[in-house]
Protein backbone atom coordinates (compact mmCIF):
# COMPACT_ATOMS: atom_id res chain seq x y z
CA UNK A 1 0.00 0.00 0.00
CA UNK A 2 1.17 3.46 -0.04
CA UNK A 3 4.19 3.64 -2.33
CA UNK A 4 7.19 6.12 -1.59
CA UNK A 5 4.29 8.50 -2.02
CA UNK A 6 6.79 11.35 -3.06
CA UNK A 7 9.60 9.96 -4.83
CA UNK A 8 11.01 11.36 -7.89
CA UNK A 9 8.20 11.64 -11.13
CA UNK A 10 8.91 8.91 -13.66
CA UNK A 11 5.73 7.88 -15.99
CA UNK A 12 6.86 5.18 -18.78
CA UNK A 13 4.49 2.92 -20.68
CA UNK A 14 4.79 -0.55 -21.70
CA UNK A 15 5.54 -3.62 -20.54
CA UNK A 16 8.78 -4.08 -20.81
CA UNK A 17 10.00 -3.09 -17.76
CA UNK A 18 8.74 0.06 -16.14
CA UNK A 19 5.32 1.15 -16.00
CA UNK A 20 1.89 1.40 -17.72
CA UNK A 21 -0.62 4.32 -16.28
CA UNK A 22 -3.68 5.40 -16.24
CA UNK A 23 -4.84 8.31 -14.11
CA UNK A 24 -8.58 7.27 -14.22
CA UNK A 25 -9.45 3.67 -13.23
CA UNK A 26 -9.66 1.60 -16.44
CA UNK A 27 -13.14 -0.58 -16.44
CA UNK A 28 -11.98 -3.36 -15.51
CA UNK A 29 -9.79 -2.62 -12.11
CA UNK A 30 -7.20 -5.10 -10.30
CA UNK A 31 -8.89 -7.50 -7.49
CA UNK A 32 -7.94 -9.82 -5.04
CA UNK A 33 -10.54 -12.65 -4.66
CA UNK A 34 -13.06 -10.51 -6.28
CA UNK A 35 -12.25 -6.74 -3.90
CA UNK A 36 -10.72 -3.93 -5.86
CA UNK A 37 -9.59 -0.44 -4.45
CA UNK A 38 -12.00 1.73 -3.00
CA UNK A 39 -14.52 2.53 -6.26
CA UNK A 40 -15.45 6.15 -4.58
CA UNK A 41 -11.92 7.39 -4.18
CA UNK A 42 -11.21 10.45 -6.28
CA UNK A 43 -6.89 9.49 -6.32
CA UNK A 44 -6.28 5.91 -7.72
CA UNK A 45 -3.05 4.73 -9.87
CA UNK A 46 -2.45 1.57 -11.92
CA UNK A 47 0.67 0.58 -13.42
CA UNK A 48 1.79 -2.94 -14.42
CA UNK A 49 5.39 -4.86 -15.30
CA UNK A 50 6.51 -7.86 -17.31
CA UNK A 51 9.39 -9.16 -15.08
CA UNK A 52 11.54 -12.06 -16.63
CA UNK A 53 12.10 -14.25 -13.39
CA UNK A 54 10.34 -17.16 -12.25
CA UNK A 55 6.87 -16.02 -10.52
CA UNK A 56 7.41 -17.77 -7.06
CA UNK A 57 10.53 -16.00 -6.97
CA UNK A 58 8.70 -12.62 -7.87
CA UNK A 59 5.88 -13.48 -4.89
CA UNK A 60 8.71 -14.39 -2.30
CA UNK A 61 10.53 -10.88 -2.90
CA UNK A 62 7.48 -9.25 -2.98
CA UNK A 63 6.02 -10.73 -0.25
CA UNK A 64 8.89 -10.71 1.98
CA UNK A 65 7.49 -7.21 3.40
CA UNK A 66 10.56 -7.02 6.34
CA UNK A 67 13.19 -7.48 3.65
CA UNK A 68 11.76 -4.38 1.57
CA UNK A 69 14.49 -2.27 2.42
CA UNK A 70 17.21 -4.15 0.95
CA UNK A 71 16.07 -4.06 -2.38
CA UNK A 72 14.10 -0.58 -2.49
CA UNK A 73 15.71 2.65 -1.74
CA UNK A 74 12.46 3.99 -0.43
CA UNK A 75 11.67 1.97 2.06
CA UNK A 76 13.87 2.96 5.50
CA UNK A 77 12.15 1.02 7.51
CA UNK A 78 9.59 -2.27 6.86
CA UNK A 79 8.34 -4.68 10.14
CA UNK A 80 5.79 -7.60 10.52
CA UNK A 81 3.32 -6.67 13.13
CA UNK A 82 2.84 -10.60 13.52
CA UNK A 83 4.55 -13.67 12.30
CA UNK A 84 4.29 -16.11 10.13
CA UNK A 85 3.88 -15.89 5.78
CA UNK A 86 1.98 -13.34 4.80
CA UNK A 87 -1.98 -14.04 5.29
CA UNK A 88 -5.32 -12.03 5.81
CA UNK A 89 -5.31 -10.48 8.75
CA UNK A 90 -1.69 -9.91 8.58
CA UNK A 91 -0.27 -6.49 9.27
CA UNK A 92 3.16 -4.19 8.92
CA UNK A 93 4.20 -1.01 9.44
CA UNK A 94 7.21 0.70 7.18
CA UNK A 95 7.94 4.31 6.78
CA UNK A 96 9.45 6.34 3.82
CA UNK A 97 10.54 10.10 3.69
CA UNK A 98 8.98 12.22 1.83
CA UNK A 99 10.48 15.60 0.36
CA UNK A 100 8.10 19.11 0.63
CA UNK A 101 5.34 20.39 -1.63
CA UNK A 102 3.85 23.58 -1.85
CA UNK A 103 1.16 22.24 0.61
CA UNK A 104 3.64 20.12 2.88
CA UNK A 105 6.76 20.05 4.86
CA UNK A 106 9.61 17.30 4.07
CA UNK A 107 8.65 14.15 6.36
CA UNK A 108 8.33 10.55 7.02
CA UNK A 109 5.59 8.90 6.60
CA UNK A 110 5.20 5.87 8.32
CA UNK A 111 2.30 3.54 7.18
CA UNK A 112 0.74 0.49 9.29
CA UNK A 113 -1.08 -2.09 6.31
CA UNK A 114 -3.41 -4.67 6.91
CA UNK A 115 -3.61 -7.76 4.67
CA UNK A 116 -7.37 -7.80 3.52
CA UNK A 117 -7.26 -10.06 1.00
CA UNK A 118 -4.25 -13.22 -0.11
CA UNK A 119 -4.14 -15.60 -2.91
CA UNK A 120 -0.01 -17.32 -2.57
CA UNK A 121 1.54 -16.68 -5.37
CA UNK A 122 -1.60 -14.31 -7.45
CA UNK A 123 -2.32 -11.82 -5.56
CA UNK A 124 -2.62 -9.97 -2.74
CA UNK A 125 -4.67 -6.89 -1.46
CA UNK A 126 -3.81 -4.50 1.69
CA UNK A 127 -5.24 -1.26 3.20
CA UNK A 128 -4.30 0.95 5.46
CA UNK A 129 -2.98 4.89 6.81
CA UNK A 130 0.17 6.89 6.08
CA UNK A 131 1.15 9.86 8.46
CA UNK A 132 3.79 11.97 9.05
CA UNK A 133 4.10 15.63 10.45
CA UNK A 134 1.83 17.83 8.38
CA UNK A 135 0.72 14.74 6.28
CA UNK A 136 -1.69 12.19 6.26
CA UNK A 137 -3.59 9.69 3.98
CA UNK A 138 -6.63 8.70 5.66
CA UNK A 139 -6.62 5.34 3.48
CA UNK A 140 -4.93 3.85 1.27
CA UNK A 141 -5.93 0.47 -0.87
CA UNK A 142 -3.12 -1.22 -2.37
CA UNK A 143 -3.83 -4.66 -4.86
CA UNK A 144 -1.17 -6.54 -6.63
CA UNK A 145 -1.89 -9.20 -9.21
CA UNK A 146 0.83 -11.74 -10.52
CA UNK A 147 0.27 -13.30 -13.36
CA UNK A 148 2.85 -16.39 -15.22
CA UNK A 149 3.94 -15.69 -18.56
CA UNK A 150 5.99 -17.27 -20.64
CA UNK A 151 9.46 -16.11 -19.28
CA UNK A 152 8.11 -14.65 -16.81
CA UNK A 153 5.24 -12.73 -14.67
CA UNK A 154 3.40 -9.89 -15.39
CA UNK A 155 3.10 -7.77 -12.51
CA UNK A 156 -0.32 -5.69 -12.02
CA UNK A 157 -0.76 -3.03 -8.94
CA UNK A 158 -3.61 -0.57 -8.80
CA UNK A 159 -3.90 1.54 -5.43
CA UNK A 160 -6.06 4.56 -4.12
CA UNK A 161 -5.73 7.23 -1.83
CA UNK A 162 -8.38 9.21 0.12
CA UNK A 163 -8.04 11.69 2.51
CA UNK A 164 -9.19 15.42 2.97
CA UNK A 165 -5.55 16.63 2.72
CA UNK A 166 -4.52 14.50 -0.69
CA UNK A 167 -8.10 15.25 -2.13
CA UNK A 168 -6.73 18.87 -1.86
CA UNK A 169 -4.76 18.73 -4.44
CA UNK A 170 -5.22 15.86 -6.39
CA UNK A 171 -3.07 16.49 -9.12
CA UNK A 172 -0.11 16.64 -6.84
CA UNK A 173 -1.22 13.45 -4.78
CA UNK A 174 -2.01 11.63 -8.62
CA UNK A 175 2.21 12.55 -9.59
CA UNK A 176 3.29 11.20 -6.13
CA UNK A 177 1.15 8.13 -5.98
CA UNK A 178 2.27 7.10 -9.60
CA UNK A 179 5.83 7.88 -9.72
CA UNK A 180 5.63 5.48 -6.23
CA UNK A 181 4.15 3.04 -7.90
CA UNK A 182 6.51 3.11 -10.93
CA UNK A 183 9.59 3.13 -8.55
CA UNK A 184 8.53 0.06 -6.88
CA UNK A 185 7.62 -1.96 -10.03
CA UNK A 186 10.89 -0.76 -11.12
CA UNK A 187 12.76 -1.69 -7.74
CA UNK A 188 11.47 -5.48 -8.03
CA UNK A 189 12.11 -5.68 -11.75
CA UNK A 190 15.54 -5.04 -11.13
CA UNK A 191 16.28 -6.90 -8.06
CA UNK A 192 14.51 -9.88 -9.20
CA UNK A 193 15.72 -9.97 -12.78
CA UNK A 194 19.19 -9.68 -11.28
CA UNK A 195 18.53 -12.73 -8.79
Amino acid sequence: MLRTALLALSVTAGLTGTAAAAAATPATALTCRGVGIDPAARLHYRAETLIKAPAAAVWKLHTDVAGWPAWQPAVTSANRLDAGPLRPGSRFRWTTPVPPTPTTPATTLVITSSVEQLRPGRCVRWTGPAIGDGLRIDRGVHVWTFTPMRGGVLVRTEESWTGEQVEADPATALRYLGAGLDAWLADLKTTAEAR
